[in-house]
């Protein structure tokens, strides 16, 4: 079969079959990705370059440290896209967010406000990176009884289940997507990030995959890694990606 990933003459990977990036930090500001217009204008040129034809950036709801409202990443979504016109970027960028499942997340549920989703019902959530919520099956059944659907955010970052992979089998017969960190893939976060990433993608439980940019350092990585793209490929021509549908 022959590959969709194409070298390009300047040497990037060619990311054209994922079409969607579905986890990035592109709005100026208002998190720990871009910090102002002219970094989130330079990353997302980086995209384009790459192959990328939508964007469905997500920035942090993670009420301790970024207070971001529907109206705040809304406000936000608008001034990037009103510079890419400016600018003549030809991209679909539309705003989602990736929900830390706190307190305030909690009290979201509780109060039925509408979630930001990905696409229909899919929700981007993420937990700590340090310990195993104790009511991580509570909060996201709780989530489902509203009707979404959750994308669990770079599984293979969370390494205290390297040690307890049955929580991956519960999260999936849970219902649970996940969503690979496509830097995982070379070792950018660490050995043993890189160790779960492979053993997700040999069970077959990586949905979607994402760059969760949050710098232009992460896109020159993006550009240059061949076993990412490599990868990508191999999981795009097996038909268990979702981001072309996005």
């Amino acid at each position: 079969m022959l590959s969709i990933f194409r070298k390009k003459d300047n040497h990037y990977a060619d990311l054209t079959g994922l079409y969607s990036d579905m986890h990035s930090h592109l709005i100026p500001g208002i998190d720990d990705g871009a910090a102002d217009m002219e970094n989130s204008m330079a990353m997302i040129r980086g995209m384009m370059e790459l192959g990328y034809k939508k964007l469905i950036t997500t920035p942090h709801v993670q009420w301790e440290m970024y207070k971001n409202t529907h109206e705040i990443i809304h406000a936000g979504c608008n001034s990037v896209k009103q510079k890419l016109v400016q600018s003549g970027l030809n991209i679909e960028f539309v705003a989602a967010a990736e929900y830390f499942m706190d307190d305030h997340f909690d009290e979201l549920l509780s109060e039925d406000v509408p979630l930001l989703t990905i696409k229909d019902n899919l929700i981007l959530v993420e937990f700590s990176f340090i310990r195993q919520p104790i009511d991580l099956k509570d909060k996201l059944f709780q989530l489902q009884i509203q009707g979404y659907q959750p994308i669990i955010a770079h599984p293979e970052r969370y390494l205290y289940y390297g040690a307890h992979k049955n929580w991956y089998d519960e999260l999936k017969e849970m219902g649970c997507l996940f969503q690979l960190n496509m830097l995982s893939l070379c070792g950018f976060y660490g050995k043993k990030q890189e160790e779960l990433a492979n053993y997700l993608i040999k069970k077959k439980y990586v949905n979607l995959v994402g760059t969760d940019l949050h710098n232009i350092r992460h896109v020159q990585i993006l550009k240059s890694s061949a076993t990412i793209t490599d990868t990508v490929n191999r999981l795009l021509d097996a038909g268990v990606l979702q981001n072309p549908d996005l």
